[in-house]
């Protein structure tokens, strides 16, 4: 059987990296191209940790996507970064699994649109760690019986966009199982403004940016007498690796753009 030819974006950031070590290490894989605006000439598989393979870090997108022929680019960016780029990879029917967060909904089916014109497929989700997946599946459970909830979402400080993407459909997916309402008193108020939090259909959600941390998340409901606290821990960027190479073998099966890894889990 044929590997799966992948190439990755931003490959010789730490994300990055572990990607393109991720994807050597798969029996079902094949690093074919890697694209940064940084270590250009360098060979990918050597700033990830492995051994030599010729796949040298290009800041070419065009080039790399006529001459490598990838079969799945791999997209954990930026948000400016992704509006450029997964356009120009969708454009050559080549496929994308992406995990950059930061864009709208409406930008996202954009790109689903597009990669549906171009029959090819594209695949995002805003968390690919399994147990993130099941802690965002557990919280819109317990939106049923209790509804007042806040959401803390802690990560890295090199992180742009706050909240996260996971927070994000964290609160669209409890907002789906509560009516919308204003937690808190009505006089409330801040001495330190944002001390709230944001707010989304009442809900609070807080953002911390801290050395130390990779991702983590903790969702606490409050009602009589008692609270409750989901809470899922990223302790390194290993945890997302098995979500995206799954997501790699299956992008191929569709047309269009499929969002959430809990969509394509068996």
């Amino acid at each position: 059987m044929a590997k799966i030819r992948v190439g990755v974006l931003g490959a010789s950031g730490k994300m990055g990296r572990e990607i393109c070590k991720t994807v050597i290490q798969d029996e079902q894989l094949e690093l074919v191209a890697a694209f940064d605006r940084n270590n250009i000439g360098i060979d990918a598989a050597v700033l990830a940790g492995c051994p030599a393979n010729g796949v040298l870090i290009s800041n070419d997108l065009e080039q790399l996507l006529t001459e490598a022929k990838p079969d799945v680019m791999i997209d954990f960016t930026v948000a400016d970064a992704m509006r450029e780029n997964v356009p120009k990879v969708l454009a050559h029917g080549v496929a994308v699994v992406s995990g950059t967060t930061g864009l709208s909904a409406e930008e996202r089916a954009e790109m689903g649109k597009l990669a549906e014109a171009n029959k090819t497929s594209m695949f995002h989700a805003a968390n690919y760690a399994i147990g993130a997946v099941l802690m965002m599946k557990f919280a819109a459970e317990a939106a049923k019986y209790m509804p007042y909830a806040e959401v803390i979402e802690l990560h890295h400080d090199q992180k742009l966009d706050a909240p996260s993407g996971t927070a994000v459909t964290t609160l669209e997916k409890i907002a789906q199982n509560r009516e919308a309402f204003r937690q808190g008193r009505e006089e409330e108020f801040e001495k330190i403004a944002g001390a709230r939090g944001g707010e989304y259909e009442g809900m609070r959600v807080h953002s911390v940016r801290l050395p130390g941390f990779v991702a983590s998340q903790e969702v606490i409901f409050g009602g009589l007498g008692q609270t409750l606290t989901i809470r899922h821990d990223s302790i390194s960027r290993e945890s997302f690796m098995p979500g995206i190479a799954l997501a790699v073998k299956k992008v191929k099966g569709w047309t269009g753009l499929v969002e959430d890894l809990e969509n394509i889990l068996d």
